[in-house]
């Protein structure tokens, strides 16, 4: 066989729309570095869980929508229809030692955060606030998006700036106000590193010289992040054919979700519940900052004033707040907001062009409680990759919570103050 599927693999993808798994299972996830594992830190040579592997060591996304087709490759229909094309061929080795990277503070100036930091497993790859905090203490313009089936994305960040992960990996690295490092310094650290040195040549087999490279470095970072793949969740086992997976409330939901009423699947179309696309939504400006022109600044396009990427309901309940600026808290808040009338958040000072799916369904309360419901089916963590007990630099991992902690009280130790700071760094 090309392709070598692990057993645990094998179990889970071919007889996943048979499993129930329990809703409320969690991953246990450790961000305190414990004592040094006995030998030096090596790269896995296997592939994550749902990626099968080739003789060469390569990494494929195995899935049971593989059965399904979608027009035109775009992966937009209904229950039972197939995936757009995923990033995926990085060797195990390279999304291992990517995995590595993605905790590891050195990536950072002074070593204070990592990508974890503001990207945390435990939030839904988010960070739980509303504005994400840079490296000086200040807050950041937009919220930390989820990174969950990221590899499938061909825009990334909140405005669409980006076409590709790697690109993506160099706008918060080098940002002055989110990570703070700059190409210069983060590779005199890397190479400095005498088990990173050791790790990248074991990855990068091959490679000319022994110079650790910032496209090595971005290349290793996008290889992990295309394994964060979720598709087991309770839904997916109900659109595969184990229709005891979800409840009456919970298909409920699911028939609003895809009604012309409710119009949520126009936009949030499965099975990425994304259609990947910009859209004007007019969402409310955050108290004290500036109205966000979002990808009209991308597209120099005036229509596109206010438009923002349409995030993935993957892992929506763990990934609180909502919207590009963490405008609500709760999740029912975020869908009510869509119930109360085309363009009734729009600033009065404002001019623009709400998306024609926007409309007034006019939702009783129950049927948006039934549609919160229905996305609470939509969390799935079964391949959540393993934080590391410890990171080749030897700095001490840096959670979310520890990070938000120290920041909040960098500013004459109030909390309020912090807070009340912004900066222009956009996600």
């Amino acid at each position: 066989m090309n392709r070598v599927l692990s057993v645990v693999i094998f179990v889970v993808v071919s007889i996943g729309a048979a499993i129930l798994l329990m809703p409320e299972q969690k991953q246990s996830i450790s961000y305190t570095v414990a004592s040094p594992e006995e030998g030096p830190l090596s790269l896995n040579r296997y592939c994550p869980p749902g990626f099968s592997q080739d003789d060469e060591g390569n990494c494929f996304f195995e899935s049971m929508y593989a059965n399904y087709t979608s027009i035109q490759g775009s992966g937009l229909g209904g229950l039972k229809d197939g995936l757009p094309e995923i990033r995926d061929g990085f060797n195990a080795k390279v999304i291992d030692l990517g995995r590595f990277l993605f905790f590891d503070p050195i990536l950072s100036k002074d070593g204070v955060m990592s990508c974890a930091t503001c990207h945390d497993p435990k939030k839904g790859f988010s960070d739980g606030i509303d504005r994400s905090f840079g490296v000086h203490g200040e807050k950041v313009a937009r919220s930390s998006p989820s990174l969950w089936n990221v590899g499938f994305l061909d825009r990334l960040f909140w405005d669409a700036r980006s076409n590709s992960l790697e690109e993506q990996a160099e706008g918060p690295l080098f940002a002055a106000d989110e990570m703070g490092n700059s190409p210069e310094v983060l590779l005199k650290d890397m190479n400095a590193n005498s088990t990173y040195s050791r790790l990248f040549i074991e990855a990068f087999e091959g490679r000319d010289g022994d110079m650790i490279e910032l496209d090595q470095i971005v290349h290793a970072l996008t290889a992990f992040q295309s394994t964060l793949v979720s598709f087991n969740s309770r839904y997916d086992q109900y659109a595969l054919g184990y229709h005891e997976a979800l409840n009456k409330n919970e298909i409920e939901g699911l028939n609003l979700f895809r009604s012309f009423v409710a119009r949520c699947s126009e936009c949030h179309t499965p099975p990425l519940f994304t259609n990947k696309q910009t859209a004007v939504i007019g969402t409310p400006i955050t108290q004290g900052l500036p109205y966000d022109v979002g990808a009209e600044e991308t597209y120099k396009e005036p229509t596109m004033r206010g438009a923002f990427k349409v995030p993935t309901l993957r892992n929506i309940a763990k990934s609180a707040p909502y919207m590009h600026a963490g405008q609500f808290s709760k999740l029912r808040d975020a869908v009510e907001f869509y119930n109360k009338g085309r363009g009734h958040a729009v600033p009065k000072d404002q001019t623009v062009r709400v998306h024609w799916h926007i409309w007034e369904p006019n939702l009783k309360q129950n049927e948006i409680d039934r549609l919160v419901d229905f996305l609470g089916t939509l969390t799935d963590e079964s391949f959540m990759p393993k934080t590391p007990v410890q990171v080749p630099s030897g700095l001490a991992m840096v959670s979310s919570d520890e990070f938000q902690s120290k920041m909040m009280n960098k500013q004459t130790g109030k909390p309020q103050i912090a807070q009340s700071v912004v900066t222009t760094g956009k996600r």
